[in-house]
């Protein structure tokens, strides 16, 4: 069985090592690939992956071995094939033991920016080392999305099965919307600097009732500081005018999933949430990982070049602004309801965004036959 090492240094709380996650779970079930994950944050690691045990240096779960990566690391003997996440550097020791013939692979963050697939499967040297850069991207000429084999199938299913939804609800203890409900259902995961109060007075002066999920995160004060709380947990159900906001507990990525693709619009943030977002096929605003000099508007510009292609212009406009509004911390009640007011042609435009970006390989499959054209120096 072929083997590889991932590292992954956890920034972003969820983003890293929520891809890293996904990663190694599809190429170990897709493409049959021995997958030793190093994790610099198991404690972070834990809330996604539950049977992790933080007291374990080394341990298999769901067939990957998990391996601590700290200062009491010891290094025995490199992977053929290393995959360095988000430019994480790889450990001097373990660059040490890496040979000439060492694949090593640098995977980087999401961006649809042009540059992008100038850069793609580009390489560099250190010493007699080789480092290729894998850029993700929504195009042929990137590395692709990360997609596991039948997602879209599965989501679809879930959106079109009232029983499905409400098992998913009852499972974690929350009452369905009822049959003929007409709320519109939103979830929401964000940075804590987002205009939080803003939007969520947005909804409770919306023209329509809105039920606003939110998975139990780091934006609870927040949340709390609106309806004037000292602090709230998962389970509560809190309500203001037009909103209901619902609190969950934090949910595994399968759970997330399942939110994304039953609600009518999701707030994601980072890299894992935002593709996830993509392919439950709803309207969704992102909110780009803050960087100095503003560079995530850079980013997030890019993306809405690209993703709103086609769009009919209205409902572009409404998308834009939104999105814009969110990552600025400059959101308006005119700017919410524009954007509902647009909101049934966003539905439709998400859903043929999300099978037209279905129909390029996944990044695994994409990641695999690139390490495979290195093995046997075809690039």
């Amino acid at each position: 069985m072929k083997s590889y090492d991932i590292f992954c240094k956890v920034v972003d709380n969820f983003g890293d090592i929520g891809v890293c996650w996904r990663l190694a779970r599809q190429l170990r079930a897709e493409h049959g690939i021995n997958i030793r994950l190093w994790i610099d944050a198991l404690n972070v690691a834990q809330q996604l992956i539950p049977a992790l045990d933080v007291t374990e240096r080394i341990q298999t779960i769901e067939g990957i071995t998990i391996a601590a990566w700290d200062a009491n690391t010891r290094f025995e003997q490199a992977s053929p094939v290393v995959i360095e996440a988000f430019g994480c550097e790889l450990p001097s020791d373990y660059l040490a033991l890496m040979q000439a013939g060492n694949i090593w692979i640098n995977l980087e963050y999401l961006s649809a920016e042009p540059w992008v697939e100038g850069f793609h499967a580009q390489h560099s040297k250190r010493g007699n080392l080789t480092r290729h850069f894998f850029f993700p991207g929504f195009t042929q000429a990137t590395g692709g999305l990360l997609r596991e084999h039948g997602m879209i199938e599965n989501n679809q299913k879930i959106a079109a099965s009232r029983l499905l939804q409400h098992d998913f609800f009852r499972r974690l203890e929350v009452t369905p919307p009822a049959e003929n409900s007409t709320e519109l259902k939103v979830s929401l995961f964000s940075y804590p600097h987002a205009p939080i109060h803003e939007l969520l007075n947005a909804m409770a002066e919306s023209s329509r009732r809105i039920v606003c999920y939110v998975p139990a995160t780091s934006i609870l004060p927040k949340i709390a500081d609106f309806f004037g709380k000292a602090f709230i947990t998962a389970g509560e159900r809190l309500t203001h005018k037009n909103l209901s906001l619902q609190v969950l507990p934090f949910l595994s990525q399968a759970d997330y999933d399942s939110l994304l693709t039953i609600c009518d619009i999701n707030f994601v943030r980072g890299e894992d949430s935002w593709i996830r977002a993509i392919w439950a096929g709803r309207p969704f605003i992102w909110q780009p990982y803050r960087q100095a000099e503003d560079t995530h508007m850079v980013k997030l510009n890019a993306f809405l070049d690209v993703f709103y292609t086609g769009c009919a212009e209205n409902a572009r406009q409404a998308a834009i602004n939104l999105h814009r509004a969110w990552a600025s911390e400059q959101l308006s009640v005119s700017g919410w309801q524009d954007y509902l007011g647009n909101i049934d042609t966003l539905g439709i435009f998400a859903a043929q965004q999300a099978d037209r970006l279905a129909l390029q390989p996944d990044l695994a499959t994409n990641l695999v036959i690139y390490i495979e054209k290195l093995h046997h120096n075809n690039i």
